[in-house]
C-alpha cells in the first residue's frame, strides 16, 4: 500500500528501484565519516607513489628558493608572481599583464592534458599527483611514524585515554599543523622575495595579508589532509563525477578480474579436495586494508576509487606468497576484461589480458602481456593530443616571436587641439614606452608623416624637432608628454594620419603607433 492508502500498480512498481552502488548496497547521499586506517603497502606502485610525492613536494617547497640572474634591475627569484609590479617571472620568461594569454593558454593545456590522461589511464591524476592525494600521503607517513601501522592505530583509537594516547595524539596533530604552516609559508614565498619575506615574517614585519594567508592555508591543509581526507574526494571534488564522461572501454582502470578470482574462499585446499570450483581470491581483504578510500575493489568500479593501485601491490604480494601469478587485480580496459570473461566462460577465442587466464574447465591458459597501443593511439586520445599540441606550439611560437618593445599613445581629449597665436595647430599626446627587458634602453622616437610637423617633449627639450632620444626605464613603462605642432596652412584634412616610430638602435627592435593629428573641424580619434 502507498502512503495515501491506495495499492501500488504493478506496472508502476517495477520502475521503482532503490539507488545502489556496484556492491548492491543502498548508500545515503551523505553519511557520517567512518574512520579509515590504511595499512602501509609495498610494491612497485607504492614505490612510484613515493617517488611522485617526493618530486611534487620538493617542487612546491623548494621552487621559491631557486635563483635566476636577470641583472640588477629585476628580481633574481626564479619563479615569482610579482603582484605589486604586475609581473610573472618564470626563469628566463617574463610575462606582462597584456601577455596574460600565455597563462590562459597554459591553463587550457592543463585541462586538456587532464582529459587526455583520464581517457587513457583513468584517474591517474587523482591517484598520484592530486595535491589532496599527495598531502594525505604525507600526513599518513607522519601518523604511521607516531602511532604505528594499521592494527596499532585501530587499537590506539579504541583504547581509553591515557598518557600514551594523549602524547601520541598531541604529537601527531602538532606535526600536522607544522606541515600546514610550512605549506602556507611556501605559498606566500611565490609572491615576494623568499629570503626577505621569511625574515620579515618571523620578525613580525610582514604585511597582514601574509599572516592571514598562512593561517588560512594552515587550517585548510590540516582539515583537508588530516581530518577529512577521503571525504574531500567523495563529497567536495567534482572530478569523480566528471571522469565518468572521460572513460570508455579502452581506458585503463584498476580492475578486479572476478573471472579468475571467483568463487573466492579462504579454504581453497579443502574446497578443491571436495571437488568444488574455486578462484584465486583467498578473501584475505589485503586489497581493502591498504585502500586510502576504504573501498573494496572487488565490488567493481566505484566513484570513490582514485586508481592509486595500492590494492594491486597488496594482491600481488598475496599471490606471490601462495604461489599464484599476479594480476588478479590489475590495470585493465573494459575491452580486455570482457575478452577475458568471454574466454573464461568458454565464449571467447583468445585472451587480451597478459596474465594467466582460467578457462571454463578450470585450466590456466598462459599468455604474454604486451602493451595495447590502441589505448593511446585511438581517435579520442589523438584529438586531445592534437589540440593540446597545437595550443602548445602556438604559445611557444608566440613566446619566441614576441616583441619586448611596445608603444601606446593617448590623444588629448580636452582640448583635442590648440590654436596658437601664429596660426599653428598643436595636438597633445601621452606616449607610454614599454621597455619589457630588465635593463635601460636608449630609444629613438620619430615622427613619420606630416612633413612640416615638429614635436616637443614636455620638460625634456627646448627646441622642437622630429626625432628625440629617450632613456626608457628597465622593465617599466616610461611616460612622455609630447606636443606635435603643425602650421595651419599645412593641414588639408580635419584629421591627418601620421605615425610614432620607436626604435632601439642597438637591437634594431621597433614599435609603431598609428595616430591622427586633429584640426579645427576634426570629429575622429586615434586608432592603432
Amino acid at each position: 500500500m502507498s502512503s495515501s492508502g491506495m495499492e501500488t500498480r504493478p506496472d508502476v512498481e517495477r520502475f521503482i528501484a532503490e539507488p545502489v552502488n556496484s556492491a548492491k548496497t543502498r548508500r545515503p547521499l551523505y553519511e557520517a565519516r567512518k574512520k579509515i586506517f590504511p595499512k602501509r603497502a609495498s610494491g612497485s606502485f607504492r614505490q612510484f607513489k613515493w617517488l611522485v610525492m617526493a618530486i611534487t613536494l620538493g617542487i612546491y617547497y623548494l621552487t621559491p628558493w631557486l635563483r635566476w640572474d636577470r641583472g640588477i634591475y629585476a628580481p633574481d627569484q626564479a619563479v615569482l608572481i610579482d603582484l605589486a609590479h604586475r609581473r610573472f617571472y618564470f626563469f628566463f620568461i617574463e610575462i606582462w599583464p597584456q601577455e596574460f594569454f600565455f597563462v590562459a593558454g597554459l591553463l587550457v593545456m592543463a585541462g586538456l592534458g587532464l582529459f587526455l590522461v583520464t581517457s587513457v589511464v583513468g584517474r591517474a591524476w587523482c591517484g598520484y599527483t592530486c595535491p589532496q592525494t599527495v598531502w594525505v600521503d604525507l600526513f599518513l607517513v607522519v601518523e604511521r611514524f607516531i602511532e604505528g601501522d594499521r592494527n596499532a592505530r585501530i587499537k590506539l583509537d579504541g583504547a581509553p585515554w591515557s598518557f600514551d594516547k594523549v602524547w601520541k595524539r598531541v604529537t601527531k596533530h602538532a606535526s600536522w599543523l607544522v606541515i600546514g604552516v610550512l605549506t602556507g609559508g611556501a605559498w606566500i614565498f611565490y609572491f615576494a622575495d623568499a629570503p626577505s619575506l621569511l625574515h620579515e615574517f618571523v620578525t613580525g614585519q610582514a604585511a597582514g595579508v601574509a599572516y592571514a594567508t598562512v593561517a588560512i592555508l594552515t587550517a585548510t591543509t590540516y582539515v583537508f589532509g588530516g581530518l577529512m581526507r577521503e571525504q574531500v574526494c567523495i563529497y567536495m571534488c567534482p572530478w569523480p563525477r566528471i571522469q565518468g564522461a572521460m572513460l570508455d572501454e579502452n581506458s585503463l582502470v584498476v580492475t578486479y578480474n572476478d573471472w579468475r578470482g571467483e568463487p573466492r574462499t579462504r579454504h581453497a585446499k579443502k574446497a578443491v579436495a571436495a571437488g568444488e570450483s574455486v578462484g584465486d581470491c583467498v578473501d584475505c581483504n589485503a586489497c581493502v586494508v591498504v585502500c586510502p578510500m576504504g573501498i573494496d575493489i572487488r565490488d567493481g568500479q566505484q566513484l570513490e576509487c582514485i586508481t592509486c593501485a595500492l590494492c594491486i601491490d597488496a594482491c600481488n604480494g598475496v599471490m606471490d606468497k601462495i604461489g599464484k601469478p599476479g594480476g588478479l587485480i590489475a590495470y585493465a580496459t573494459l575491452q580486455e576484461y570482457q575478452s577475458n570473461m568471454a574466454l573464461a566462460t568458454g565464449n571467447g577465442t583468445g585472451p587480451v589480458d597478459p596474465t594467466k587466464v582460467r578457462t571454463a574447465d578450470g585450466a590456466f591458459v598462459e599468455t604474454i602481456r604486451h602493451f595495447n597501443w590502441r589505448v593511446i593511439f585511438r581517435p579520442r586520445s589523438l584529438i586531445y593530443m592534437g589540440v593540446w599540441s597545437a595550443i602548445g606550439i602556438a604559445l611557444l611560437f608566440a613566446l619566441m616571436t614576441r616583441g619586448r618593445l611596445d608603444v601606446n599613445v593617448l590623444h588629448d581629449r580636452n582640448p583635442q587641439y590648440v590654436l596658437e597665436s601664429n596660426g599653428s595647430i598643436r595636438n597633445g599626446y601621452t606616449v607610454r614606452l614599454l621597455n619589457m627587458v630588465p635593463k635601460p634602453r636608449d630609444l629613438t622616437v620619430t615622427l613619420d608623416g606630416l612633413p612640416e610637423a615638429t614635436m616637443k617633449v614636455n620638460g625634456m627639450q627646448e627646441e622642437p624637432t622630429r626625432s628625440i632620444t629617450v632613456t626608457a626605464e628597465p622593465d617599466e613603462a616610461t611616460t612622455l608628454k609630447i606636443y606635435v605642432t603643425l602650421a595651419g596652412r599645412d593641414i588639408t584634412e580635419s584629421a591627418e594620419p601620421f605615425r610614432f616610430i620607436v626604435l632601439d638602435p642597438v637591437s634594431g627592435e621597433q614599435a609603431i603607433y598609428k595616430a591622427t593629428f586633429n584640426g579645427p573641424s576634426d570629429k575622429s580619434g586615434d586608432k592603432k
